[in-house]
C-alpha cells in the first residue's frame, strides 16, 4: 500500500485557524518561565560530538565526576514532582533522534534505516522523548492485546507550551497513554505535560485534554510512516487513550521490566545495559 504526503492531508486540519488544534499550536509557541533543565544541571554535563545532521552526531551524558553515563540507565526514573522525560525530539523539528539503546552508554543519535538518516516527513507538533529506566519487553506478551513490546524505553508525547531542548531532562505529569501497534509490536505513547507548564494546573486526567489534541496525536502516529510505503499503524483498546491511573500502571510495569533487564533476568540481546 502506497501513500503520498497528500494522503495525510487530514493532519493539516489541525493547523487551520478555525480548529481547536490550531489554537493549541499557537499557544505552544508562547514562551513561559519553566524550570525545565538540561542534564548538566542535574548530572554534570552533556557533550556533543559530530556535526548536526550527520551520522557521527551524538549527545553524550556526563556525571558529576566527568565520567560518561547512560541517560537510559543512570538518570532517575522519577523526579520530585513527576516522571523524568529525556527530550529526544523538540517540538516542530523533523530529525528522528533517539537514545541509541544498542550503543555504549546510550547517547542520543539520529536513527538510521538502510544506512540513511531518518527524518519525519513533516514536523512533530509536540516534544517527544522517553522515560529513563523503563523498557517495553519484547519477550513479554501483553495479556489482552496479545503482542510483545518494542524493545525500547517507553515513549512520551509532551504537550506543553514550550519547545524543549534536545537532551534536556524535564519532569512530566502523565495524563493518558495510547497503545500503538507498530509492525506487530506494542509501542506505548504516554501523553504528558511538563509539571511546570501552565497547562499542568488544568490537565489532571485524559478527559481534561481537548479532543483536538488527542485526535491529532493519534492520527499523526497512525499516518506518519505511510510516505515510506509503510502501512497505517493501529491501536489497541478501541483506539482510545487510557486514563491516568492505567497510564501509571503501564509506566510502572515498564520500570519493573527494566529492572529485570538490568539484573540479567531478561534477555538483553544487542541492547547495551553494562
Amino acid at each position: 500500500m502506497k501513500f503520498s504526503l497528500t494522503s495525510i492531508a487530514l493532519v493539516a486540519v489541525f493547523l487551520q485557524p478555525t480548529s481547536a488544534w490550531s489554537s493549541t499550536c499557537r499557544q505552544a509557541i508562547r514562551p513561559f518561565s519553566s524550570r525545565t533543565v538540561t542534564a548538566s544541571a542535574l548530572f554534570g554535563s552533556t557533550e556533543q560530538s559530530g556535526e548536526t545532521g550527520t551520522k557521527s552526531f551524538r549527545i553524550n551524558y556526563k556525571g558529576d565526576d566527568g565520567s560518561t553515563i547512560s541517560p537510559w540507565h543512570d538518570i532517575p526514573f522519577k523526579g520530585s514532582k513527576g516522571y523524568n522525560m529525556i527530550v529526544e525530539i523538540p517540538k516542530m523539528t523533523k530529525a528522528k533522534m533517539e537514545i541509541a539503546t544498542k550503543e555504549e552508554n546510550n547517547p542520543i543519535a539520529q536513527d538510521e534505516k538502510k544506512g540513511n538518516l531518518r527524518d519525519y516527513h513533516g514536523p512533530i507538533f509536540w516534544n517527544y522523548g522517553c522515560i529513563p529506566q523503563t523498557w517495553e519487553d519484547p519477550n513479554e506478551e501483553h495479556p489482552s492485546l496479545k503482542i510483545f513490546g518494542d524493545d525500547d524505553p517507553i515513549d512520551v508525547v509532551e504537550i506543553g507550551s514550550a519547545a524543549l531542548s534536545m537532551g534536556s531532562i524535564t519532569e512530566v505529569k502523565p495524563l493518558g497513554v495510547l497503545a500503538m501497534i507498530d509492525d506487530g509490536e506494542l509501542d506505548w505513547k504516554v501523553l504528558a505535560v511538563d509539571v511546570n507548564d501552565p497547562l499542568a494546573a488544568e490537565y489532571n486526567d485524559i478527559d481534561d485534554v481537548p479532543d483536538a489534541i488527542k485526535d491529532g496525536i493519534r492520527e499523526w502516529f497512525r499516518w506518519y510512516k505511510t510516505p515510506d510505503d509503510k502501512p497505517l499503524n493501529g491501536f489497541g483498546f478501541d483506539e482510545k487513550f487510557l486514563n491516568v491511573a492505567e497510564t501509571e500502571k503501564v509506566i510502572e510495569e515498564t520500570h519493573e521490566a527494566w529492572k529485570k533487564l538490568r539484573s540479567g533476568g531478561a534477555e538483553a540481546g544487542k541492547l547495551w545495559v553494562k
